[in-house]
């Protein structure tokens, strides 16, 4: 028989037995569209996550302090080490291949604008480099200058959102808000951002950050010890060497704090490094779903191989026929064989679309983000063909050994 033929009584005999075969398909169908369903979840979850740490801006380092308990005292006077505001100049002028530097400081305030009033308010202490490290750009006016922040001028930039909030259409620029009871003039709006990660930037307050120190987040001890940051952002040139760079830190801040890089009061870490992590553990997720579209797929081609196996004795008498007319045990092999496959590959195909739908249909119904990858769907259909040939080779084989003569005395 040629293979056009084997595909003619392959086709006949599920088209005679429409019902049966689709439930024969289905789970092969489930099988498939779980492997595109889970992997696109999977790699929308990692394409969101790269997202929100880009967000945060470009060549970015992270220098964040690592505080430890001294002294007999304890609270606040017995913290030790950690990164100091002054920090961030030494990284920004001693440091070869840097872009820029940020420095920011939070705090939650209340705030008076006209008749408006809004309370928790989301505040930012920046330095100047704020909006190119952060890859934020201005709206209107402008955003405030060292000179600025060194005197500790009362003035403040804002968000869009916030903007929008506080003023409505009117022009936000020089107007004058009250900050808990701080006055600030308003010198410029930010663009709109949007998200990144779980903070939203358009409902922010940016203040120079001298002033969130002394105004909103006033420590006794900074005469004595520096105002105390958590975090550092360095912004690396795009032609500089990124090792180099980070070395740089390590050695200009273990002098500065005078501890050895074995045992550091800070740690760097780069926008790549947190990606890597959150891909390990998205990678972890990925395997578990993988495993059980896998199980989908299995029980999909059990019970292709369990109909198959009914199929052959409902059908003894026939092969029987067969094979007295001139059908070889290969020509019975390869037409149980190519029904098999052909219940498999039609499945698959019905798979992909409802994979494909029930991924598009996922990420639109939920807050999860979902990405259709190509590959998972060739990944998927091979394996349904796999299946199909492996589960289906023991049934098949089974057909081919039938003795004619037993095979015609079948009723």
């Amino acid at each position: 028989m040629s293979p056009s033929e084997f595909l003619r009584v392959a086709w006949e005999s599920i088209y005679r037995n429409k019902t049966r075969s689709l439930l024969t398909m289905l789970g092969i169908i489930i099988g498939v569209a779980a492997v595109i369903i889970m992997i696109g979840i999977s790699a929308g979850t990692e394409a969101a996550i790269e997202e929100e740490i880009t967000g945060l801006g470009t060549n970015l380092v992270f220098v964040n302090s690592t505080f430890s308990r001294g002294g007999s005292g304890g609270g606040a006077s017995g913290m030790t080490g950690g990164l100091v505001y002054d920090d961030g100049f030494a990284i920004a002028d001693e440091v070869v291949g840097v872009a820029g530097v940020t420095i920011e400081q939070g705090s939650s305030v209340t705030i008076k604008a006209g008749g408006v009033v809004l309370e928790d308010v989301s505040i930012l202490g920046t330095t100047p480099d704020f909006p190119s490290v952060r890859d934020i750009g201005m709206d209107t006016g402008r955003y405030f200058k060292q000179q600025e922040v060194d005197q500790k001028q009362k003035i403040a930039v804002l968000g869009s959102g916030l903007a929008e909030e506080l003023f409505g259409d009117a022009d936000p620029i020089g107007q004058v808000i009250t900050v808990d009871t701080t006055k600030l003039t308003v010198i410029g709006v930010l663009d709109e951002k949007g998200m990144v990660g779980d903070v939203n930037y358009d409902n922010r307050l940016y203040l120079p950050i001298t002033v969130v120190f002394q105004k909103f987040t006033p420590s006794q001890f900074a005469k004595f010890r520096g105002d105390r940051v958590r975090v550092i952002y360095v912004e690396v040139d795009a032609e500089a060497n990124l090792d180099d760079v980070i070395l740089q830190i390590e050695l200009l801040l273990a002098k500065r704090h005078d501890v050895s890089l074995e045992s550091p009061d800070f740690s760097v870490t780069t926008q790549q490094d947190i990606i890597k992590t959150q891909e390990a553990t998205t990678a972890a997720f990925r395997n578990l779903l993988a495993w059980v579209a896998g199980v989908s797929l299995i029980v999909g081609g059990i019970g292709i191989m369990n109909i198959m196996l009914v199929s052959v004795t409902e059908r003894t008498r026939e092969i029987g026929i067969r094979q007295s007319v001139g059908a070889t045990p290969n020509d019975i092999r390869w037409q149980f064989l190519t029904e098999a496959l052909l219940l498999s590959l039609v499945g698959g195909l019905i798979g992909v679309f409802v994979g494909v739908g029930g991924a598009w249909l996922f990420g639109w119904a939920s807050d999860m983000r979902t990405v259709i990858i190509p590959s998972s769907i060739v990944l998927a259909f091979v394996s349904a063909a796999v299946v199909g040939a492996f589960f289906g080779f023991y049934p098949a084989n089974k057909a081919a050994q039938l003795d004619p003569i037993e095979a015609l005395r079948h009723q």
